[in-house]
């Protein structure tokens, strides 16, 4: 992908930006001042965002990033609490956005991916959570601190940690609002890949290459195999996978992934 133009594209008075070249899309959390903290808006516009990407057949990996290098996202923007959650109705509302955000997230059909520096605190963690692969640097601290603020700490939110972390781990972090640092994180199983922060730039972007280059038909198979058998058994589609299975030995990728194997080349996909 590289060479590709960057197009830019702002939303939520731009505290949150699109960028996209070529088949890379990137969500940035643009408030650096407030360690990208989240607004009700940004929760409404990331949601929007995935939702326009999720019909994108041309998407190959979705990445999202902070701002600046203190914070991926340093939680919800407290200021606001006031307006959005002053009481139980405003609290349900709030939590319908950020629940309908992170969902967007979780149900891409294609990698996502959380680059992580400093900070990823509360809803940071959750979003972070919601994607496929989260890559951090050294510097990288996680917590979720809702014990520490008296906030209720919803269902799906829960239910996420606990299918990723388990019990335990769910519990203390919950129990706690400890924090942790990358080293703790990635034995957690929150970082799965950890890089010194002078090489952070260098291997995400490495790594974001990699994927995009690879097959999108195959790799749009694989996530939606994922997403099925992350649903409870019974409300499983093994049918809607392997429809997707098929279309990729249907595929001029697939034909051109044999030539390239022949020709000892690097094949080159177009997700047809």
């Amino acid at each position: 992908m590289d060479g590709d133009v960057t197009r830019e594209t702002p939303f939520a008075e731009g505290r949150i930006l699109l960028r996209r070249a070529g088949g890379v899309a990137r969500i940035v959390f643009n408030a650096p001042e407030k360690m990208n903290a989240m607004r009700l808006a940004m929760w409404e516009a990331l949601a929007e965002i995935c939702d326009e990407l999720a019909t994108d057949p041309d998407l190959r990996v979705l990445v999202l990033e902070g701002a600046g290098d203190r914070a991926f996202v340093a939680g919800a923007d407290i200021s606001e609490f006031g307006e959005t959650r002053s009481d139980a109705t405003g609290a349900a509302r709030y939590n319908a956005a950020v629940a309908r955000a992170e969902r967007a997230v979780e149900v891409m059909p294609v990698p996502v991916l959380a680059l992580i520096r400093g900070y990823c605190i509360g809803g940071g963690l959750g979003i972070a959570m919601r994607c496929d692969l989260r890559l951090a640097a050294a510097d990288a601290r996680f917590a979720i601190t809702p014990a520490k603020l008296g906030l209720g700490y919803g269902y799906e939110g829960v239910a996420s940690l606990l299918s990723r972390l388990g019990h335990a781990r769910t519990a203390d972090l919950l129990f706690t609002g400890r924090r942790l640092n990358a080293e703790e994180a990635r034995a957690a199983g929150i970082a799965d890949f950890l890089y010194p922060v002078d090489q952070f730039e260098a291997e995400c972007a490495a790594y974001i290459d990699r994927l995009a280059a690879n097959a999108p038909l195959t790799i749009r198979a694989v996530k939606a195999a994922l997403l099925e058998l992350a649903r409870p058994e019974g409300a499983r589609d093994p049918e809607r996978v392997e429809a997707l299975v098929r279309a990729c030995f249907d595929s001029a990728d697939y034909q051109e992934g044999q030539r390239a194997f022949a020709e000892k080349r690097k094949p080159r996909f177009e997700g047809r």
